[in-house]
């Protein structure tokens, strides 16, 4: 599975390394990624998700039931 946050979409973006001389090289910039198992009430059951920082503080704030229909109905989600 690739580094994308299933709440939010969020993905590695690409850039630039900068030295000092101004010489620029490729690189990417990953995401604050990680896998977290959480309890859904509704399903009764556990289920395990990649989020990122931003995706958890997310769930926080909305909840989880609102966030997954969210992301299903975003396609960020295939089967729940």
């Amino acid at each position: 599975m690739s580094r994308v946050c299933q709440i939010t979409g969020k993905r590695a973006m690409g850039g630039n390394h900068v030295s000092h001389s101004k010489r620029r090289v490729k690189r990417t910039f990953s995401i604050n990624l990680f896998k977290r198992n959480f309890y859904w009430p509704e399903e009764d059951r556990w289920i395990r998700l990649n989020v990122s920082a931003d995706g958890l503080r997310l769930i926080n704030k909305r909840g989880l039931n609102a966030c997954l229909k969210d992301a299903t109905a975003a396609g960020l989600i295939k089967t729940i």
